[in-house]
């Protein structure tokens, strides 16, 4: 298998970057990779916190890190403080690169020893963080980051990949962007949303290369007359990270926008499903196929294997899959059940209902907020929505809409009467909270426990 020093030779008299300057990403790696290998020879290789701001530099980093198989844990320069301590007492990095005012900083790197000992090096530490909001990091290594590679070019029958990356690259959404052109020596154009957004773009032939986007970034392009025309003619627009809504898809379809939704996370180093642009433009909605390297099994609460149309816990079985959190790996686990709820049609498209962490229990009833969401966007009253579940004593959970009217003048009362013919008396909500602005990541994805604590103070004062 070719390893990273072998790609980097590959590309060596190719001018891959777009924005920056090739022959300066070489320099910085090799004076790197230099003093990695140095370092290395005296002992066990270092632990790296890669937080480097400027992309050039983070990526000549990585790679340098990768070819040294110094073990490297990318982090977010915007951490807050908190953050920062959660990953300095967890990771104990014996080099940071990136922090404070020196390029890099050399700890004592004694202390490392391989949570993994018979793991492949690199080991590439990926941040991750669930619904606790504690920061984790997946263990990936160079193995798993290629073979989502592989599955990728195969599904979309593809030799070269040409990124145009807008997403943070310590996130897997942009590191797999770079990974993939990287990896099979096609050209990569970095830009900060905010300067797509402000009309700063690069001279490129869009129809050569795929661009990755959150729902929140697709909604404000779709807002420029001009970006959705530059967007409109890529060849293919992933978009993952968070749920989409149905008036976001019916809008990216009447601008001919050529769309992928995609299903993944940072365990799987990005997508394993990717619905294929032509099927969205003819009205398909689903995630879409399971990539090559991947397969999906759906399973009931008992771990049977469920039959097509059967909703159940969705089960990964991919090559690209992490070995665990960092410090622990999951031994001999080639799997991964996820909190998500969904089901295979006929055609072997995946379809994601909701998750079984969001589900609502009210009067005995299950329900899951997704449906909801959906039923609530179709009426066009609302420009976002979110459906949650508080403590009720008679019910057990009493629904609860939190949304942001399109209009000053709609009420909660006209959006319940257009329900009526959608949904079960049962699954209108009974409150309903109008904010301005609802609290979503740079992902796109909600923050339930803040909505909580808003409900929770809103129906308070209510009761006052």
């Amino acid at each position: 298998m070719e390893r990273p020093l072998d790609f980097l030779n590959n590309l060596a008299q190719n001018d891959w970057l777009i924005g920056y300057n090739s022959h300066q990403f070489n320099q910085i790696f090799e004076e790197l990779y230099l003093e990695l290998t140095q370092i290395s020879a005296c002992g066990t290789p270092p632990k790296i916190i890669l937080a480097e701001r400027e992309p050039l530099r983070f990526l000549a980093s990585f790679i340098a890190a990768c070819a040294a198989n110094c073990p490297v844990f990318l982090c977010n320069p915007d951490w807050g403080t908190q953050e920062w301590q959660q990953a300095f007492d967890l990771v104990q990095p014996n080099i940071i690169l990136g922090i404070g005012n020196r390029q890099w900083e050399i700890r004592n790197n004694d202390n490392y020893q391989c949570s993994i000992p018979n793991a492949p090096c690199p080991l590439i530490m990926i941040p991750t963080g669930g619904s606790s909001g504690q920061i984790k990091f997946a263990i990936h290594t160079w193995e798993t980051l290629t073979a989502s590679v592989q599955g990728f070019t195969e599904y979309f029958q593809l030799k070269q990949v040409n990124s145009f990356c807008v997403l943070p690259l310590h996130h897997v959404s942009g590191l797999m962007q770079f990974i993939r052109s990287f990896t099979t020596g096609g050209k990569l154009a970095i830009l900060p949303f905010k300067a797509v957004e402000s009309g700063q773009i690069f001279n490129i032939k869009q129809s050569k290369f795929f661009i990755s986007l959150v729902p929140t970034q697709l909604q404000r392009l779709l807002q420029n007359p001009e970006l959705t025309e530059w967007l409109s003619q890529f060849n293919t627009v992933l978009l993952g990270g968070a749920p989409a809504w149905n008036e976001l898809l019916e809008k990216a379809r009447f601008h001919r926008i050529r769309l992928a939704p995609t299903y993944g996370m940072t365990e799987t180093a990005s997508q394993i499903a990717t619905l294929k642009p032509d099927n969205f433009l003819n009205g398909k909605i689903s995630s879409g196929q399971i990539l090559p390297h991947a397969k999906v099994t759906i399973r009931n609460q008992q771990g049977e294997i469920l039959n097509s149309n059967q909703i159940g816990n969705i089960t990964i079985h991919a090559q690209s899959l992490a070995l665990g959190y960092y410090p622990k790996n999951r031994e001999y686990q080639t799997y991964f059940q996820v909190d998500d709820l969904g089901f295979l049609d006929e055609q072997g498209h995946l379809n994601i209902v909701g998750r079984n962490s969001d589900k609502i229990i009210t009067g005995g009833e299950n329900i899951y907020p997704s449906e909801i969401e959906s039923a609530i966007l179709s009426t066009q009253m609302v420009t976002d929505i979110c459906v949650i579940g508080i403590p009720d004593k008679h019910w057990g959970q009493a629904l609860t809409a939190i949304y942001i009217p399109k209009k000053s003048d709609i009420s909660a009362l006209k959006i319940q009467t257009l329900l009526k013919d959608k949904l079960s008396k049962f699954k209108i909500p009974k409150y309903w909270i109008p904010l301005q602005n609802l609290p979503r990541n740079s992902q796109g994805k909600i923050n339930r426990q803040q909505l909580q604590q808003i409900a929770t103070e809103f129906l308070q004062n209510s009761v006052k």
